[in-house]
């Protein structure tokens, strides 16, 4: 039956509403840009580089991550990272990505916002063109650096406004908590922009209450510890709040330590409305197919809980509800007949 269950799920069109361009970067293409690009990498061979994406927490990865893009110099490498990323998750089925990247992380190297934004745009349109995958872009703020550094971003972004399609607050969890951007989001939200931010991956239940309550948060990122306190379950599924879960993610990071431990049942039986991502693929071990069936062979999710992870994934997206309607009419006609 499980096997069944994989092979509906890859026949139904999919979204992806976490995914950090910069974690899809695969070690050979880290070696291959780093060849082109002459960039010393303190690995020997793209073996080697595997062997390093062994983490313990959060932190020990973003040492690994940014490390890995000091590879990513000049326009055609955004394009290159954002189009083999397209092509990899078209063959799993995905017609719309809302994807993340981090330009302070560039910024401090000394590479232009124009760079990276026309690269990884080129490409995203290129998909669209020639792949049918729909795209938002969200420029991410570094929850570890100051709010002054954050603002400053958000001035250079302006002249790239009409290419941004939102924003959102990644990287170190613990001790930054997202009252810190308060004001920086109370901007973007001025500006007419829809945000998402990443809280109760590693930081307390607290922090999703900061981000519902004090940003006025579109989205929320992770979200697995909002578990921990029954009336912050009670707000999330009274709102509807889309919560993007990242199942390998949570398994290589260690906020679960099997997969058959992970809470997604517990969420979904809890009203919440839960997504599947891959957060950081080449990263973390898989892309969007991957994760789905990590979950399957794992847990005893039912056919209706599929339908339901499946349909969240459009209605918490960004597209129009008019855009996600013949995605959702496809979904619910692959279950049914499934089901008949």
């Amino acid at each position: 039956m499980k096997h069944k269950l994989v092979d509906l799920i890859a026949a139904c069109p999919k979204t992806e509403l976490h995914l950090h361009l910069e974690g899809s970067l695969e070690p050979a293409m880290v070696f291959a840009l780093a060849e082109r690009n002459g960039v010393t990498l303190p690995y020997a061979s793209v073996a080697e580089l595997q062997a390093a994406y062994q983490f313990n927490n959060l932190q020990e990865f973003l040492d690994v991550y940014y490390a890995g893009m000091s590879v990513l110099l000049h326009e055609a490498d955004f394009y290159d990272l954002t189009w083999a990323y397209l092509q990899r998750v078209h063959q799993d089925g995905v017609v719309h990505v809302e994807v993340f990247f981090d330009p302070q992380a560039h910024l401090e190297r000394g590479i232009p916002l124009a760079t990276q934004i026309h690269g990884i745009r080129r490409a995203l349109e290129q998909g669209q063109t020639e792949l049918g995958i729909s795209f938002r872009l969200i420029l991410s703020f570094l929850r570890h650096l100051s709010e002054e550094s954050a603002f400053a971003t958000l001035a250079q972004a302006e002249d790239f406004f009409p290419l941004i399609d939102g924003f959102g607050l990644d990287s170190s969890e613990k001790g930054h908590p997202p009252e810190k951007f308060a004001r920086v989001f109370a901007r973007c939200k001025e500006l007419g922009f829809k945000i998402t931010l990443h809280a109760g991956e590693e930081g307390p239940a607290e922090y999703v209450w900061q981000a519902l309550n004090l940003l006025h948060t579109d989205r929320i990122d992770h979200g697995n510890r909002s578990l921990e306190d029954p009336q912050l379950i009670q707000t999330l599924a009274e709102r509807q709040m889309t919560l993007t879960v990242c199942p390998l993610s949570n398994l290589k990071l260690r906020v679960v330590q099997q997969m058959e431990q992970h809470p997604l049942i517990q969420m979904l039986d809890a009203g919440l409305k839960v997504t599947i991502n891959s957060d950081d693929p080449a990263y973390f071990g898989g892309y969007m197919m991957d994760n789905y069936r990590a979950l399957i062979e794992a847990l005893p999710l039912t056919t209706e809980q599929l339908h339901q992870l499946a349909r969240n994934a459009f209605t918490g997206s960004w597209l129009s509800p008019e855009e996600q309607q013949p995605h959702l009419e496809r979904i619910d006609a692959l279950f049914a007949a499934f089901q008949a």
